[in-house]
């Protein structure tokens, strides 16, 4: 069962495990006032949990982002499930869902969707993220691949905790995670995120994350290059890099991991900032700060790395998953 295999700090997430299946047969009639049984508005809606499925190949394009209830798993595989070229995800004072196995990509802002309530975090329009946690807690995005956004790719701010990112491949985008709504809002002190076992792809500048407040396990990923920086922060964040596998760019000007935003060098000299058995190639470096000693990062450790040489010679499996129903899922270089 999916539900059972979470890791990281959002490893509590149960989606839709003990609701009924859902499965979604229509990919058009996409009705925000009215959502039509069949749809993935309609499932998304429900009050009760929910693990929701797809009968067929589907690209949705939503009227209105897709403000999803508690206990709800989104899960792709089987099919080419894809969602496009209009508002996308929006995961918003709710807990307990999973995301796994969506190809989304070129979402675009859009006007105030129809939902459980109105979203807050924009006073007209969606931010044109790919998936936006607002609020929530317990949230799991694995195996999906996203791309070319108006916005982020992922984004969560205004107190969201207990989040892990994993197995996701990301492509073709600026500014690709943000973890964090300001550097004035205080509630993210308790946000805990997890960004796992993820490909960061061609053509990504910067955010693979950049970080607000909190505490951030950045743990086996592979950084295939960033044309500004990888791993970003301001407020005070505490980042615990491991065994990731950093591979900067040719420019000589794109070698550094990190960047510290808004701060002078005698502020974020206290932030606790390490790079713990990554692999650096091709020139990059990690600029560490702050306390080295293991306590100090207890807030911002949820699982135990492997070492980054692995990653070398079977690079994460990331991205959506080649499923066919009756068959396991085919993984690239297992």
């Amino acid at each position: 069962m999916l539900a059972d295999c979470g890791v990281g700090f959002g490893r509590n997430a149960i989606g839709g495990r003990d609701g009924e299946f859902y499965v979604v047969k229509d990919s058009d009639n996409d009705d925000t006032e009215n959502p039509i049984p069949g749809t993935l508005r309609h499932a998304i809606v429900q009050e009760e949990p929910l693990w929701i499925i797809f009968d067929h190949d589907m690209v949705i394009t939503l009227k209105e982002e897709l403000i999803i209830n508690s206990y709800k798993t989104i899960d792709g595989r089987g099919f080419n499930i894809q969602i496009s070229n209009g508002p996308c995800i929006t995961i918003q004072n709710v807990s307990n869902i999973i995301i796994h196995n969506i190809y989304i990509h070129d979402c675009v802002p859009a006007w105030k969707a129809m939902g459980k309530e109105e979203p807050e975090h924009s006073d007209e329009k969606s931010d044109g993220d790919g998936i936006s946690i607002f609020g929530a807690r317990d949230v799991w995005v694995d195996h999906c691949s996203l791309s070319n956004c108006y916005d982020g790719l992922i984004d969560a701010v205004y107190g969201s905790t207990s989040i892990t990112i994993s197995n996701n491949y990301m492509f073709d985008h600026n500014e690709v995670m943000l973890m964090g709504h300001n550097d004035d809002f205080l509630d993210d002190k308790n946000m805990q995120a997890t960004i796992a076992f993820n490909f960061f792809g061609k053509d990504l500048v910067q955010r693979m994350p950049r970080c607000r407040h909190g505490y951030f396990h950045i743990v086996n990923n592979f950084y295939s290059g960033w044309e500004m920086y990888a791993i970003g922060g301001s407020a005070n964040p505490t980042i615990n890099s491991q065994g990731n596998v950093f591979i900067a760019s040719e420019s000589n000007s794109t070698k550094e991991v990190t960047k510290r935003e808004n701060s002078e060098s005698s502020e974020w000299q206290s932030w606790n900032w390490r790079s713990d058995e990554d692999l650096m190639l091709n020139g990059a470096f990690f600029t560490p700060s702050g306390q080295e000693t293991p306590a100090s990062y207890i807030r911002a450790t949820s699982m135990v790395a492997r070492p980054a040489s692995h990653l070398i010679n079977t690079p994460p499996s990331a991205g959506v998953l080649d499923c066919q129903i009756g068959i396991p899922c085919y993984i690239p270089g297992h």
